[in-house]
């Protein structure tokens, strides 16, 4: 998802309407899915761009990624990949902690349950009891003259592409000329065709202009 804002709003407003826009959106599907008889869920990685600030936001293992450059060029100069966003896996000391605390398990295959690999996700309401939860990471930075792109995928994307590498991919699609729709599409395609993915694959660049 990706939501441009064009009015100002102050840091911990933002904040608090980005959890609180989760949450609502995790009791719709809880709804959702105890009426329509079915459990399943779903991970998430947000952007919004309010003003010069940028805020991310993200639950479970997608992933979000900026490419910057060192002096503000992109003509010749490679551009660096920084991971702006955290995995929450059921596995990782801290989530799992907090899974022991609400009740649940980590199985010996670093699954909640033995069998959900995430520890935070919308909808997966047999796991809500037991540790799952919608909370999101948050974080923000000012957008500068450095910042030139930000890629958001899902697990299948990062799973065939390293951070740098999908950088640098997108990189040399963008200075071809090609529009940021056809650049999203190959970069999929890559994934998928080339590489060899397996599992859910969605992506989205969002290209900054200069004015």
């Amino acid at each position: 998802m990706l939501f441009l804002l064009a009015y100002h709003l102050d840091v911990k407003a933002a904040k608090r309407a980005i959890l609180d826009g989760f949450r609502k959106t995790d009791e719709d599907l809880l709804k959702e899915s105890s009426s329509g008889g079915w459990q399943d869920g779903a991970t998430a990685v947000c952007v919004w761009v309010i003003e010069k600030r940028v805020f991310i936001a993200n639950i479970g293992d997608a992933k979000a990624v900026v490419a910057r450059s060192i002096d503000g060029s992109d003509k010749g100069s490679a551009l660096k990949a920084i991971v702006l966003t955290r995995e929450h896996k059921a596995i990782y000391p801290q989530e799992r902690a907090r899974i022991q605390k609400a009740g649940g398990t980590v199985g010996s295959n670093g699954r909640l349950q033995g069998r959900l690999e995430v520890s935070r996700a919308f909808g997966d309401r047999q796991f809500k009891k037991v540790g799952v939860v919608a909370t999101p990471d948050i974080h923000s930075f000012d957008l500068t003259y450095r910042e030139h792109f930000i890629i958001l995928g899902c697990d299948g994307l990062w799973g065939v592409f390293g951070p740098s590498d999908a950088v640098e991919f997108v990189h040399k699609l963008l200075k071809e000329g090609l529009p940021v729709t056809a650049v999203s599409r190959r970069l999929v395609r890559e994934a998928v065709r080339e590489r060899r993915c397996k599992d859910n694959c969605t992506a989205i660049v969002i290209v900054f202009r200069r004015k």
